[in-house]
């Protein structure tokens, strides 16, 4: 048997083994949600209704086809905030962790596993990283959830402190992971009008999405040793671009809405509403209303967002906001006639917009294909915008839906799964399940031109 095992582990490699490890997690976790013990007292769950939330969770999208809150028992809930969890911050934090606990040596092997997990390019401070990630999502987790059970007590939302803490746990957990499930029963529509609870949680939605790499170099920057400390290029072009979306995003909403389901609102509504939506649709899944309301332009707009994500290394999907960075980019150094990507005084590698075009043009054709086969299925009662809406919530693990994911057949739903699970694993890994261990050529064919354009 152990030799069975040791040849299976030569055969596989480090991307086929990660990938490998989530789909094991969403079978267990269907287990688990099937389980009686899951569920509140008269609610019965279906193999694809268990599946299609245990993908949801571990890809952390939130996108359901149950209430969570009137679905799913204490224990459900508690095994719901595992699945965040795991999914959030990676198989392999959580496995290293585990080992430290046990005072395990952290093997070449494993090493190669979690550099794969966490989307690095090399194996240098990797167990260091992982640590530091853990911590700061424990911290990030927990200090949300004190200033959540204070504000929800104190502000009469709950009579007890018990349920405050219940209710404000599950949602700092489920905001930081940008899992966008919910225990209040209508997401944050009942806090619509309350901005600090607004406020928090899209402090959660950020740093969740932002990137474990970003957090850790911003505290290196505002807490560490060293004096005139610089940000890399990949955290610089994280955050531009992080921000730029969060803006345009906004502003695109407010601009297309104000003459119509904003008309009659003050300023401060809007600002929120367009702030939040901009955040949210980038993978947070959290509404505070019903996204079916907005016109067809800004439910595109959504959609396009979504399609992007968050950043790499974080606990969103989508394209990724470096690969849009280095896509924008190259079209811009193209134009001007330069032959190489330059960004704040440094030039981008050729690999990278390689991987950057191919994830950009197969993600394209992803979606494109889902949408085809969703509009196959679903023709006869849901409209094209809303399938092309909710492929692009599944694949950017966003979660925001025009509420037709209850309405989805079951081929339907099986589409849905797949999508939420490619966004949590990446194109880049989906694509790299085909290669094999084996050493690159040492020859090469001869270089011709070919017509493009």
């Amino acid at each position: 048997m152990r030799s069975i095992t040791t040849k299976f582990m030569k055969q596989i490699t480090p991307t086929q083994f990660i990938v490998l490890g989530y789909l094991i997690a969403v079978v267990l976790s269907t287990l688990l949600l099937k389980l009686p013990i899951s569920w509140r007292d008269g609610v019965y769950l279906s193999w694809m209704d268990a599946l299609f939330t245990a993908t949801s969770a571990v890809s952390v999208t939130g996108l359901t086809v149950v209430n969570t809150a009137e679905s799913f028992s204490g224990f459900g809930k508690i095994a719901l905030l595992f699945m965040f969890q795991l999914g959030g911050i990676g198989i392999m934090t959580l496995g290293v962790f585990l080992w430290l606990i046990l005072g395990r040596n952290i093997s070449l092997s494993y090493r190669k596993l979690i550099m794969i997990d966490q989307n690095r390019n090399n194996l240098s401070g990797l167990v260091q990283l992982l640590r530091l990630v853990f911590m700061l999502a424990l911290i990030i987790e927990g200090v949300g959830a004190i200033i959540l059970t204070v504000y929800f007590r104190l502000m009469g939302y709950y009579d007890d402190w018990f349920t405050a803490f219940v209710h404000s746990i599950f949602h700092a957990i489920s905001a930081f992971t940008n899992a966008g499930f919910d225990i209040f029963g209508n997401s944050l529509a009942k806090f619509s009008s309350d901005y600090f609870v607004q406020t928090v949680t899209m402090l959660l939605l950020i740093l969740g999405a932002i990137g474990f790499p970003v957090l850790i170099e911003l505290r290196e920057y505002f807490f560490g040793k060293h004096q005139n400390y610089r940000f890399s290029l990949y955290t610089k072009t994280t955050g531009y671009m992080f921000l730029l979306l969060f803006v345009v995003g906004a502003a695109g909403i407010w601009l297309m809405e104000n003459n119509l389901y904003y008309a009659a609102m003050p300023w401060h509504e809007k600002l929120f509403y367009s702030l939040f939506n901009s955040l949210s649709t980038r993978s947070g899944g959290l509404v505070t209303m019903d996204v079916a309301i907005f016109s067809m332009p800004t439910q595109l707009l959504l959609a396009t967002l979504m399609f992007i994500g968050a950043s790499p290394s974080s606990v969103g999907g989508g394209i990724r906001t470096t690969t849009f960075a280095v896509i924008l980019l190259t079209l811009y150094n193209y134009a001007l006639g330069r032959s190489d990507v330059r960004v704040f005084h440094r030039t981008i590698k050729q690999e990278d917009i390689l991987k950057s075009f191919v994830v950009f043009t197969a993600a394209s054709m992803l979606v494109i294909l889902s949408a085809t086969v969703l509009a196959y299925t679903e023709q006869s009662h849901i409209s094209l915008v809303a399938i092309f809406f909710e492929i692009c919530s599944a694949f950017g693990t966003s979660g925001l839906s025009m509420g037709i994911t209850t309405e989805l057949s079951t081929a339907g739903k099986w589409v849905i799964v797949a999508l939420m699970f490619i966004g949590r694993i990446g194109m880049l890994s989906l694509l790299f399940i085909f290669r094999k261990n084996q050493r690159k050529q040492n020859y090469h064919y001869p270089k011709e031109d070919i017509i493009i354009g």
